[in-house]
């Protein structure tokens, strides 16, 4: 009996509950008025009238929907953010913001920022290329004051003093439908607003799409859309589907086009069974304007976003079960390309018995039918993500299940990956070029719930993947961090790899979780940098409880590279198991560190907060009495100087308590670490690096360093084959070649 591969008969299977689209069940979008035209032409307006001439009718018809550049000045919402909880700190505007006078002359859309510091006396500053490039600082007059293109902005009495964001935008799109064709003259349901020559005048199908979705979802029909190039002035909406079926003819030549809009190609909203196959879908953001779509750095607020200014996606999918995306392929997005945000069940049940948190995510518009489910199966295949700006594969929420993504294509994206503070994760058999992280956990205050300390989350498998030449976001080509619990990394490739490979717990900043219980087995990570130009880079990078790192193989090419550091474990990481690792011609083989972090706020003699650093500050678990009897170290100039006895440490609070007063201030550095840190390293073979194992940090009895082969190669004579700065470590049976005797302890 011929047996198939696990993965080959699933999608397999997949492909068999796909029926040719030619019966009675489907739809056909060009039965429907919809173009499917990538036709365009140029426009004459006047102000005030309907009518248009164009220079080429081209295949318009009367019903169908245009876009007519340059016609109609408009403006887009206004938000104002301020001080605050970060991603809460929208605030009303209250009639405090007034815009006028945009004329189009300084682009068809512009947004604008205006930047407030917190003064006595608040002045801002502005920018029209989402923070690129800022205009000088002008005081706040409360009259009219010009920035350009016409425009000018009015800002109110407030109290401008604490410090805000200002954003809004300007377009000169209209919007519209033919409603008659005489000759070069089209007659449209709206006026234009501005007399121009030179407007040009494209097909819009959003309305004939989407009345096409609503009439198949209505009667029960797969959709159908033939080869041709579909423009959206806005998303098109699938609410509460029952087993919704979208199929293209084949993503070459059937082409979804938002490039003028904006909002997701696709989302769904509630219901189950949704599929979408054999689509590509294009945005207007690419990757060389990843700066533009990313965190913008300003003095009046944090988490300003410029996505969420303009923003476009390929699929959006909102508290739906069951999501299959076949063979689509998107590009040039600003926002997450592929994008679920879900409810999260608050009990250990999963499905419709279960109950759902609404916590952290966004409400539907009035008038959607409620929503009854979570993301609780999301199956991305053979998809692929290139030249965008942001996320090519998001789960936002915690309360997403069991997402795959699938023998995906990612190159030249300038956010994520792949992001997902969601559960049960499986990210296998991709490739990955000048892309950002693989980013699991990422629990912050703003997305973390009730069931996390139950259920946990970031649970992931990262398998069978290749990454090729750098991580352009995040540092590292994979990472765990904030909460991700329960991973496996394992048998990936890394090819010429210029960026750290995988960081197995980092990014700690006080009130998010600690990451633990990881397993990095089988990868070949070759750091080799073929033009000489890549920085320092670490291949396996421990900062984490419970992580196991065996049998993978790391190794430069050619001359041994100073830059790279093979594996580098920190404390207080507990319960470390590295064993049976082949390491060759690097900088650094093993290097044994400690954490630390600074002081932020004195409080008392006995109790302080601290800021971000190299320091946990909570595991998962939350346990009673965190950190109670470990030790602290004051630091100078990278040494310890005092120490103290943890009597507590407050996660809610982020207060660390002393069992005695001690001599600290802000912006000391320390060092925490457990009585115990049960660490096994050993049965590791190490070849030719310039510093085979080097420890500087603070150990404890448990501390096993042991049994590992270490042979000088083509590493100078003077290599020492273990250095030992400080710290109570057991060295004993490392076999070395080509050195001295091996130090003892």
């Amino acid at each position: 009996m011929l047996r198939l591969p696990l993965l080959a008969t699933t999608l397999l299977a997949c492909a068999l509950t796909f029926a040719a689209p030619t019966s009675g069940d489907w739809l056909n979008v060009r039965e429907h008025g919809v173009s499917g035209s990538d036709f365009a032409t140029t426009a004459a307006t006047t102000a005030g009238s309907k009518q248009i001439t164009v220079t080429n009718v081209g295949d318009f018809q009367v019903g169908q929907a245009v876009m007519v550049s340059k016609a109609n000045v408009r403006y887009t919402p206004t938000f104002l953010w301020g001080t605050g909880e970060r991603y809460k700190n929208m605030k009303p505007l209250n009639g405090s913001v007034e815009v006028r006078g945009y004329d189009g002359t300084a682009g068809s859309w512009v947004t604008y920022l205006l930047d407030i510091k917190p003064s006595a006396q608040p002045s801002f500053r502005w920018s029209d290329d989402l923070g690129r490039t800022w205009q000088p600082e002008q005081l706040i007059t409360h009259d009219w004051q010009k920035l350009n293109g016409g425009l000018e902005v009015k800002l109110n009495e407030r109290d401008w003093q604490a410090g805000y964001v200002i954003a809004f935008g300007g377009r000169d799109q209209l919007i519209s439908r033919i409603t008659k064709i005489d000759g070069n003259v089209l007659t449209l349901e709206d006026a234009a607003n501005r007399t121009i020559s030179d407007g040009k005048v494209r097909h819009n199908d959003t309305r004939a799409l989407q009345a096409a979705i609503n009439k198949a979802q209505k009667e029960k029909l797969k959709i159908y859309i033939p080869s041709g190039h579909y423009r959206l002035s806005a998303g098109l909406e699938i609410r509460n589907p029952g087993s919704v079926t979208i199929e293209g003819a084949n993503p070459i030549d059937t082409i979804i086009d938002i490039s003028e809009g904006e909002g997701a190609c696709f989302m769904t909203s509630g219901g189950t069974e949704f599929n979408l196959r054999n689509l590509s879908m294009v945005g207007f953001m690419g990757f060389d304007e990843r700066d533009k779509a990313g965190e913008l750095r300003t003095f009046g607020s944090t988490a300003v976003w410029g996505f969420f200014l303009k923003p476009c996606n390929a699929l959006e999918i909102r508290n739906t079960r069951r999501v299959f995306v076949e063979n689509c392929h998107g590009s040039k997005m600003s926002r997450e390309c592929f994008v679920a945000t879900s409810r999260s069940r608050t009990g250990q049940k999963a499905g419709p018995e279960a109950g759902f948190s609404n916590q952290g995510v966004k409400a539907e518009s009035e008038g959607d039918a409620p929503d009854t489910g979570n993301c609780e199966q999301v199956t991305y295949l053979r998809c692929s993500v290139t030249n965008s700006a942001r996320n090519a594969f998001n789960d936002v929420m915690c309360g997403s299940e069991n997402t795959s993504v699938l023998q995906c294509r990612i190159v030249d994206v300038g956010g994520c990956t792949w992001e997902g503070a969601s559960r049960y994760v499986k990210f296998i058999g991709n490739y990955v070029r000048n892309a950002g992280v693989v980013g699991m956990g990422n629990l912050g205050p703003a997305n973390r719930d009730s069931s996390f300390p139950t259920l946990g989350s970031g649970q992931h498998i990262i398998a069978d993947n290749v990454f090729e030449d750098i991580a352009c976001y995040g540092a590292a080509a994979i990472r765990t961090s904030r909460g991700a619990t329960q991973v496996i990394i394992r048998n990936n490739l890394f090819i010429n790899f210029r960026s750290h490979a995988i960081d197995s717990g980092g990014g700690f900043v006080p009130n998010e979780y600690q990451s633990a219980n990881t397993l990095i087995t089988g990868n070949i990570i070759d750091l080799t940098s073929p033009d000489g130009t890549a920085k320092a880079r670490t291949a396996i990078t421990v900062d984490g409880d419970d992580t196991t790192v065996t049998d993978n193989q790391i190794y430069v090419r050619g001359k041994t590279d100073p830059l790279v550091t093979a594996i580098h474990v920190r404390e207080p990481s507990r319960h470390v198991l590295i064993h049976g690792n082949l390491i060759r011609d690097c900088g650094t083989g093993m290097q044994v560190s400690s954490g630390f972090a600074p002081v932020n706020v004195v409080l008392n003699p006995t109790s302080f907060t601290p800021r971000y650093g190299r320091v946990p500050m909570g595991g998962w678990q939350l346990r009673d009495k965190q950190y109670h009897g470990w030790q602290l170290n004051w630091l100078k100039a990278g040494k310890p100087v005092g120490s103290a006895t943890i009597e507590n440490y407050d996660f809610t609070t982020l207060t660390f308590t002393l069992t005695a007063p001690a001599d600290f201030k802000p912006g000391d550095l320390f060092e925490i670490h457990p009585p115990q840190l049960n660490w096994n390293i050993r049965a590791n073979t190490l070849s030719g690096c310039l510093n085979p194992i080097v420890i500087d940090a603070i150990g404890s009895e448990t501390s096993l360093i042991h049994d590992n082969l270490i042979s000088r190669g083509d590493a100078p004579p003077s290599t020492t084959a273990i250095r030992l700065t400080r710290g109570q470590f057991e060295l004993t049976g490392n076999r070395l070649s080509g050195f001295g005797p091996a130090p003892t302890r």
